[in-house]
Protein backbone atom coordinates (compact mmCIF):
# COMPACT_ATOMS: atom_id res chain seq x y z
CA UNK A 1 0.00 0.00 0.00
CA UNK A 2 1.39 3.42 -0.93
CA UNK A 3 2.23 5.12 2.38
CA UNK A 4 1.76 8.62 0.95
CA UNK A 5 -0.74 10.19 -1.47
CA UNK A 6 0.08 8.76 -4.88
CA UNK A 7 -0.64 10.02 -8.38
CA UNK A 8 -2.03 7.17 -10.46
CA UNK A 9 -1.53 7.74 -14.19
CA UNK A 10 -3.58 5.73 -16.69
CA UNK A 11 -2.58 6.38 -20.29
CA UNK A 12 -1.89 4.02 -23.20
CA UNK A 13 0.87 6.29 -24.57
CA UNK A 14 4.25 5.14 -23.16
CA UNK A 15 5.86 8.54 -23.85
CA UNK A 16 3.10 10.33 -21.93
CA UNK A 17 3.39 7.92 -19.01
CA UNK A 18 7.15 8.40 -18.84
CA UNK A 19 6.84 12.19 -19.11
CA UNK A 20 4.25 12.39 -16.35
CA UNK A 21 6.23 10.02 -14.13
CA UNK A 22 9.36 12.17 -14.48
CA UNK A 23 7.45 15.41 -13.87
CA UNK A 24 5.62 14.20 -10.79
CA UNK A 25 8.63 12.48 -9.27
CA UNK A 26 10.69 15.64 -9.83
CA UNK A 27 8.56 17.40 -7.20
CA UNK A 28 8.58 14.46 -4.81
CA UNK A 29 5.19 12.96 -5.62
CA UNK A 30 4.91 9.15 -5.62
CA UNK A 31 3.65 7.89 -8.98
CA UNK A 32 2.23 4.65 -10.33
CA UNK A 33 1.56 4.33 -14.05
CA UNK A 34 -0.70 1.97 -15.96
CA UNK A 35 -1.06 1.36 -19.70
CA UNK A 36 -4.73 0.40 -19.48
CA UNK A 37 -7.77 0.99 -17.29
CA UNK A 38 -8.10 -2.73 -16.70
CA UNK A 39 -4.54 -2.87 -15.36
CA UNK A 40 -5.26 -0.03 -12.95
CA UNK A 41 -8.43 -1.69 -11.65
CA UNK A 42 -6.55 -4.93 -11.11
CA UNK A 43 -3.97 -3.29 -8.85
CA UNK A 44 -5.69 -0.35 -7.19
CA UNK A 45 -6.86 -0.55 -3.58
CA UNK A 46 -9.58 1.93 -2.57
CA UNK A 47 -7.74 2.66 0.69
CA UNK A 48 -4.83 4.20 -1.26
CA UNK A 49 -4.96 8.01 -1.15
CA UNK A 50 -4.05 10.38 -3.97
CA UNK A 51 -5.58 11.16 -7.34
CA UNK A 52 -5.98 9.71 -10.82
CA UNK A 53 -4.66 11.33 -14.00
CA UNK A 54 -6.67 9.68 -16.74
CA UNK A 55 -6.57 9.65 -20.53
CA UNK A 56 -10.02 9.68 -22.13
CA UNK A 57 -9.46 7.54 -25.22
CA UNK A 58 -7.69 4.23 -24.74
CA UNK A 59 -7.93 0.78 -26.32
CA UNK A 60 -10.25 -1.48 -24.40
CA UNK A 61 -11.88 0.30 -21.46
CA UNK A 62 -12.14 4.05 -22.03
CA UNK A 63 -11.54 6.67 -19.40
CA UNK A 64 -15.28 7.34 -19.16
CA UNK A 65 -15.99 3.66 -18.62
CA UNK A 66 -13.32 3.52 -15.91
CA UNK A 67 -15.08 6.40 -14.16
CA UNK A 68 -18.33 4.44 -14.30
CA UNK A 69 -16.64 1.41 -12.74
CA UNK A 70 -15.09 3.50 -9.97
CA UNK A 71 -18.46 5.08 -9.21
CA UNK A 72 -20.13 1.65 -9.12
CA UNK A 73 -17.50 0.53 -6.61
CA UNK A 74 -18.02 3.71 -4.53
CA UNK A 75 -14.41 4.76 -5.08
CA UNK A 76 -14.15 8.54 -4.77
CA UNK A 77 -10.56 8.98 -5.96
CA UNK A 78 -10.35 12.46 -7.57
CA UNK A 79 -9.97 12.21 -11.34
CA UNK A 80 -8.17 14.66 -13.62
CA UNK A 81 -8.90 13.96 -17.28
CA UNK A 82 -6.20 14.64 -19.86
CA UNK A 83 -7.63 15.27 -23.32
CA UNK A 84 -6.88 16.60 -26.79
CA UNK A 85 -8.60 19.70 -28.15
CA UNK A 86 -11.01 17.68 -30.31
CA UNK A 87 -12.04 15.65 -27.27
CA UNK A 88 -13.23 18.55 -25.11
CA UNK A 89 -16.92 17.52 -25.40
CA UNK A 90 -15.90 14.10 -24.13
CA UNK A 91 -13.97 15.72 -21.30
CA UNK A 92 -17.07 17.71 -20.36
CA UNK A 93 -18.95 14.40 -20.17
CA UNK A 94 -16.19 13.16 -17.87
CA UNK A 95 -16.77 16.15 -15.59
CA UNK A 96 -20.47 15.36 -15.44
CA UNK A 97 -19.54 11.78 -14.55
CA UNK A 98 -17.50 12.97 -11.59
CA UNK A 99 -14.06 14.12 -12.77
CA UNK A 100 -12.91 17.20 -10.88
CA UNK A 101 -11.10 18.81 -13.81
CA UNK A 102 -9.76 18.27 -17.31
CA UNK A 103 -6.57 19.49 -18.95
CA UNK A 104 -6.10 19.94 -22.68
CA UNK A 105 -2.96 18.68 -24.43
CA UNK A 106 -0.45 20.18 -24.71
CA UNK A 107 -0.42 21.53 -21.17
CA UNK A 108 2.16 23.29 -19.02
CA UNK A 109 3.92 21.35 -16.28
CA UNK A 110 2.89 23.90 -13.65
CA UNK A 111 -0.77 23.66 -14.63
CA UNK A 112 -0.77 19.89 -14.22
CA UNK A 113 1.12 20.04 -10.92
CA UNK A 114 -1.29 22.67 -9.60
CA UNK A 115 -4.31 20.52 -10.50
CA UNK A 116 -2.71 17.42 -9.00
CA UNK A 117 -1.98 19.18 -5.71
CA UNK A 118 -5.58 20.42 -5.56
CA UNK A 119 -6.87 16.91 -6.24
CA UNK A 120 -4.67 15.37 -3.54
CA UNK A 121 -5.88 17.97 -1.03
CA UNK A 122 -9.50 17.28 -2.00
CA UNK A 123 -8.90 13.56 -1.48
CA UNK A 124 -7.34 14.20 1.93
CA UNK A 125 -10.35 16.22 3.04
CA UNK A 126 -12.77 13.60 1.73
CA UNK A 127 -10.97 10.78 3.53
CA UNK A 128 -10.84 12.74 6.78
CA UNK A 129 -14.57 13.42 6.55
CA UNK A 130 -15.24 9.74 5.86
CA UNK A 131 -13.14 8.76 8.86
CA UNK A 132 -15.12 11.14 11.09
CA UNK A 133 -18.40 9.73 9.78
CA UNK A 134 -17.22 6.16 10.32
CA UNK A 135 -16.14 6.95 13.88
CA UNK A 136 -19.48 8.65 14.62
CA UNK A 137 -21.37 5.67 13.18
CA UNK A 138 -19.36 3.22 15.27
CA UNK A 139 -20.23 5.17 18.41
CA UNK A 140 -23.87 5.52 17.35
CA UNK A 141 -24.26 1.76 16.91
CA UNK A 142 -23.30 1.32 20.57
CA UNK A 143 -26.44 3.17 21.66
CA UNK A 144 -29.52 1.26 22.75
CA UNK A 145 -32.78 1.85 20.84
CA UNK A 146 -34.06 4.03 23.67
CA UNK A 147 -30.83 6.05 23.75
CA UNK A 148 -31.19 6.65 20.03
CA UNK A 149 -34.69 7.98 20.57
CA UNK A 150 -33.43 10.30 23.27
CA UNK A 151 -30.54 11.46 21.08
CA UNK A 152 -32.94 12.27 18.23
CA UNK A 153 -35.11 14.40 20.50
CA UNK A 154 -32.16 16.09 22.22
CA UNK A 155 -30.66 17.10 18.88
CA UNK A 156 -34.08 18.41 17.87
CA UNK A 157 -33.73 20.90 20.72
CA UNK A 158 -36.30 19.42 23.07
CA UNK A 159 -36.01 19.76 26.85
CA UNK A 160 -35.81 16.76 29.15
CA UNK A 161 -39.39 17.26 30.41
CA UNK A 162 -40.72 17.31 26.85
CA UNK A 163 -38.71 14.21 25.95
CA UNK A 164 -40.00 12.46 29.07
CA UNK A 165 -43.59 13.22 28.09
CA UNK A 166 -43.14 12.08 24.48
CA UNK A 167 -41.44 8.82 25.45
CA UNK A 168 -43.59 8.21 28.52
CA UNK A 169 -40.56 8.20 30.79
CA UNK A 170 -39.68 9.99 34.01
CA UNK A 171 -37.45 13.07 33.67
CA UNK A 172 -34.85 11.29 35.80
CA UNK A 173 -34.75 8.36 33.38
CA UNK A 174 -34.34 10.77 30.48
CA UNK A 175 -31.41 12.38 32.28
CA UNK A 176 -29.75 8.98 32.65
CA UNK A 177 -30.28 8.12 28.97
CA UNK A 178 -29.05 11.56 27.95
CA UNK A 179 -25.87 11.17 30.02
CA UNK A 180 -25.27 7.74 28.48
CA UNK A 181 -25.71 9.18 24.99
CA UNK A 182 -23.20 11.95 25.65
CA UNK A 183 -20.69 9.47 27.05
CA UNK A 184 -21.05 6.88 24.28
CA UNK A 185 -20.97 9.51 21.52
CA UNK A 186 -17.88 11.03 23.19
CA UNK A 187 -19.20 14.59 23.18
CA UNK A 188 -19.22 17.27 25.87
CA UNK A 189 -22.08 19.47 24.70
CA UNK A 190 -25.37 19.39 22.85
CA UNK A 191 -23.71 21.36 20.04
CA UNK A 192 -21.15 18.58 19.60
CA UNK A 193 -23.94 16.01 19.67
CA UNK A 194 -25.76 17.91 16.92
CA UNK A 195 -22.57 17.91 14.82
CA UNK A 196 -22.25 14.16 15.28
CA UNK A 197 -25.89 13.73 14.31
CA UNK A 198 -25.32 15.76 11.14
CA UNK A 199 -22.39 13.51 10.24
CA UNK A 200 -24.65 10.50 10.59
CA UNK A 201 -27.36 12.10 8.47
CA UNK A 202 -24.86 12.77 5.70
CA UNK A 203 -23.82 9.12 5.85
CA UNK A 204 -27.10 7.24 5.85
CA UNK A 205 -30.02 9.41 6.86
CA UNK A 206 -31.29 10.61 10.20
CA UNK A 207 -30.54 8.45 13.24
Amino acid sequence: MPPDPTVFVVDDDPAMRDSLRWLLQSVGLPVQTYAAAEEFLEHYDATWPGCLVLDVRMPGMSGLKLQDVLAARHIQLPVIVVTGYAEVPTAVRALKTGAIDFIEKPFSDELLLDRVRQAIEADRQTREAEARRAAAMERFTSLTPREREVMKLVTAGKANKVIAAELNLSPKTVEVHRANVMKKMEVDSVADLVRASLLLQSDQGKP
